[in-house]
């Protein structure tokens, strides 16, 4: 009678410790998390600053960056689309700030009859600017490579783009215009997913229907001892 009472109870006592053990994990991710987006939240309120001098996305993602300098010939169109206007791409350019350095800036979204540069005004000059400092991360094992002769790319990558321009592999999104009416900005938002309470829910929820279940297990083996005697 003790091992058929014991077994339920080891497994039930194990199974719920571990589930509650989770569920408590993902009470202390929702915490830090939480954090983040706050971190986020502030970063994206804060004054433009001028670039870093080595920009890493693990400490300057999203932080809000005061451009100063010159909007380079040559840029990539990566393919998209956006309300009301339809398919469309964004445009990749690079950009000489005031200290040498080149980067690539997005200076918006263009639609497909803007994509030419001659269906735009450029002037090469003197620039300024805000924007955010951004790390996208488009591309997976599934991207086509970019379609280099027709200037189409699938994706925004930093690294591949800025081989291809001569710049260095960083990307402020421009929440203002440089030049003429296209390409229009659109502020880079934080599409962060925050699910840790429901994930925290679903554990407790778990861990006590496991309990519930033990229960009727342990008392299934009272009733059988019962009627063995």
């Amino acid at each position: 009678m003790k091992r058929r009472i014991a077994i339920p109870i080891v497994v039930g006592v194990v199974a719920v410790s571990v589930l509650c053990a989770l569920g408590v994990w993902q009470l202390q991710r929702l915490q830090w998390k939480q954090g983040l987006l706050d971190d986020i939240v502030t970063r994206f309120s804060a004054a433009p600053v001028a670039l870093p001098d080595a920009p890493a996305e693990a400490t300057d993602q999203f932080l809000q960056i005061a451009l100063e300098g010159t909007l380079e010939p040559g840029e990539i169109a990566v393919l998209t689309s956006r309300r009301p206007y339809g398919p469309g791409f964004k445009i990749i350019s690079p950009f000489t700030l005031a200290d040498g350095r080149r980067i690539l800036i997005d200076r918006g979204f263009v639609p497909e009859d803007k994509k030419a540069p001659a269906a735009r005004p450029f002037r090469r000059g003197p620039a300024t600017g805000t924007g955010t400092l951004f790390w996208p991360d488009e591309t997976d094992s599934f991207t086509p490579g970019p379609d280099i002769q027709r200037n189409i790319w699938f994706a925004r990558d930093p690294r591949a783009m800025a081989a291809h321009l001569g710049t260095l592999p960083v990307l402020v999104s421009l929440n203002t215009r440089m030049t003429g009416d296209w390409p229009e900005p659109a502020r880079v938002a934080a599409n962060i997913p925050n699910n840790h309470f429901s994930y925290a829910m679903t554990w407790f929820a778990l861990a006590l229907v496991w309990a519930v279940m033990t229960a009727i297990w342990i008392r299934a083996e009272l009733r059988r001892t019962r009627q063995n005697r």
